[in-house]
């Protein structure tokens, strides 16, 4: 029998779109690359344009020193008083987007939740490594929970990096007294600085957010010696020892991508602590296939398992 690691296929319906957008495997491994990362994952508030209903504004948080951080509160203009407060954190492996990037699917909560969507702008590395994209994060949600959760639920969400910063939120809000968290959405979240799972290792010069470049946002964040040392379980949520106490969570992930086999651990550690957990594999699904076939049988069955998922939790 091979031992060679075999990657599982791609969904038949959103490979070739994949295959376009990373012809021959190209990718992003090194500083040289970072420019054109940022600049592909920039986003922009023109995403609320076709949406009249809705309303912005844009405030500066202030995360510490003289520093604040740009954060944005997007509601429906006729808004009640009773929906939840979802706190975003963006993707972009620690090193890359801002507070528009990937915000398109939760757009829809706004819509049919009432919801109030705070998304923030923290700091990113290389130049600004750990502690200060998850410090700038917990910052902003503990302003977000004081000023605008007012009694109603409150849940954090991020979808790669920000689905690990989601994740370091929760422990870091259990751990210092911080907001109460009534659930935690973790989207193909960026857990494990070790790099090292069999997803990991199937995806490695694949092209996309590969093994290679996830050893980059790492670095960028931790150091090199990151894999070699001990992580604060803050920025690095796979490496905490107690995982007891923490919110629901709602876990997804890509049977085709790096941080595959990281989620479904975290999910096993969540339900061994007790907690209450849903885990979504998704076959053949790329890293951000939602984003980029958001068309596709599979990503409209991705957002219909999430929105249930909240839905279910408001109705507890």
């Amino acid at each position: 029998m091979s031992t060679e690691l075999v990657p599982p296929p791609y969904d038949r319906e959103i490979a070739p779109a994949f295959l376009a957008k990373f012809p021959n495997g190209n990718r992003m491994a090194g500083p040289a690359d970072l420019n054109a990362l940022r600049k592909a994952a920039a986003a922009g508030p023109a995403i609320l344009e076709q949406r009249d209903h809705v309303h912005r504004r844009d405030e500066a948080v202030h995360v510490g020193g003289n520093a604040t951080v740009p954060v944005s509160v997007i509601q429906r203009s006729s808004r009640q008083s009773s929906g939840p407060v979802i706190f975003h954190t963006h993707g972009g492996g620690m090193v890359a987007g801002n507070r528009w990037s990937g915000l398109a699917p939760f757009l829809q909560w706004v819509d049919e939740f009432d919801a109030t969507l705070v998304t923030v702008d923290y700091r990113l590395a290389p130049e600004h490594p750990d502690p200060v994209p998850r410090s700038d994060a917990y910052a902003a949600m503990a302003w977000a929970a004081r000023e605008t959760a007012g009694g109603r639920r409150f849940f954090v969400a991020g979808q790669s990096a920000g689905g690990g910063i989601a994740a370091g939120l929760a422990l870091m809000a259990r751990d210092l007294d911080g907001p109460r968290i009534d659930g935690q959405l973790l989207l193909s979240p960026m857990l494990d600085d070790r790099n090292s799972s069999v997803s990991a290792l199937q995806f490695d010069g694949t092209g996309g957010w590969d093994r290679g470049a996830n050893a980059f946002g790492w670095e960028s964040l931790l150091g090199p010696a990151h894999a070699r040392e001990q992580v604060p379980p803050y920025a690095a949520p796979a490496r905490a020892q107690d995982l007891s106490g923490l919110p629901p969570a709602f876990l997804e992930c890509g049977t085709a991508e790096v941080f595959r086999d990281e989620t479904m651990a975290y999910a096993g550690r969540l339900w061994e602590a007790g907690n209450d957990a849903e885990l979504h594999l998704w076959a053949g699904g790329f890293h951000r296939y939602d984003q980029l076939v958001p068309d596709s049988a599979v990503s409209k069955a991705t957002l219909s398992a999430r929105t249930g998922w909240l839905q279910r939790r408001l109705n507890v």
